[in-house]
């Protein structure tokens, strides 16, 4: 027989909760009703954990933290939306998550997504797999972080930004546009520093690729070319790998999609 959920006696669940096999609800817990929260979750003491949010399996959420609360907006008026997180994700001391704003739209969190103490995720935030958030770490509204990203402590995102897959971004940066994937970026003027050369080999790109991702960083970001140029150089003289292909992509959303943000709005 499948291991029955196991609520304290000093936490609230309301009816409408679902609670699947194996959820742990610590003390002084509070789950609304019309939560979902899947097999062997656990959420430790001092959880909130608002209506329209769904969680898949082994997720845990830390003291204080507050899971799926009304956006900060003043757009927001009280039409239904939701949060939705996948699987395997921790999520560590007095985080707040925020469901979306207009109606029928979801913020998202992936799966295996670790979210160190006091991060912030605004409404419509949408998170990839694999990503980690350090401490004190604001993500404003509509902010899209892609797989395996880094993210540096106190650092602040502004609204609408997208940061590139497997970029890293330094702590205490102050990050107002659109990221690079496979890239360092850091400090309160954005620079773009080099590759993230560590992330790249713990994920297994190749050396080849590795080298045509530098090389296509020193055109792009050091070299004080035009973008349109710059561009050129890159496809013309710079392996085009995989990654490179999705660097030179995201930069020409960035600056030539609808709106100077591709698909973001």
């Amino acid at each position: 027989m499948s291991e029955q959920p196991w609520v304290h006696p000093a936490a609230v669940v309301e009816p409408g909760a679902e609670l699947a096999a194996g959820v742990v609800v610590g003390p002084f817990c509070h789950v609304e009703s019309g939560v979902v929260i899947g097999e062997r979750c656990v959420l430790e003491s001092h959880v909130t954990v608002k209506g329209g949010t769904t969680m898949g399996r082994d997720n845990r959420i830390a003291q204080g933290s507050v899971i799926g609360g009304d956006p900060q907006d003043r757009k927001f008026h009280g039409e239904p939306t939701f949060l939705k997180i996948g699987d395997g994700n921790v999520i560590r001391e007095y985080v707040t998550v925020h469901r979306a704003t207009g109606e029928g739209n979801s913020t998202v969190i992936g799966s295996r997504c670790y979210l160190m103490a006091f991060v912030h995720l605004g409404h419509n935030v949408s998170l990839g797999d694999d990503v980690t958030v350090a401490n004190n770490v604001g993500l404003s509204g509509h902010v899209a972080v892609e797989d395996m990203v880094t993210i540096g402590g106190m650092t602040g995102v502004h609204q609408w930004v997208r940061i590139g897959r497997l970029a890293m971004v330094g702590g205490m940066s102050r990050i107002v546009r659109d990221a690079p994937p496979f890239m360092i970026t850091e400090g309160m003027e954005q620079t773009v520093h080099d590759i993230n050369a560590v992330g790249l080999r713990r994920v297994g790109i190749t050396q080849e690729s590795r080298l045509a991702l530098h090389k296509a960083c020193k055109l792009l970001f050091k070299s004080q070319l035009g973008l349109t140029h710059a561009l050129e150089i890159v496809r013309r003289e710079v392996k085009i790998t995989p990654e490179v292909q999705v660097l030179l992509e995201f930069q020409e959303r960035l600056f030539f999609g609808k709106n100077g943000r591709g698909d973001q709005r």
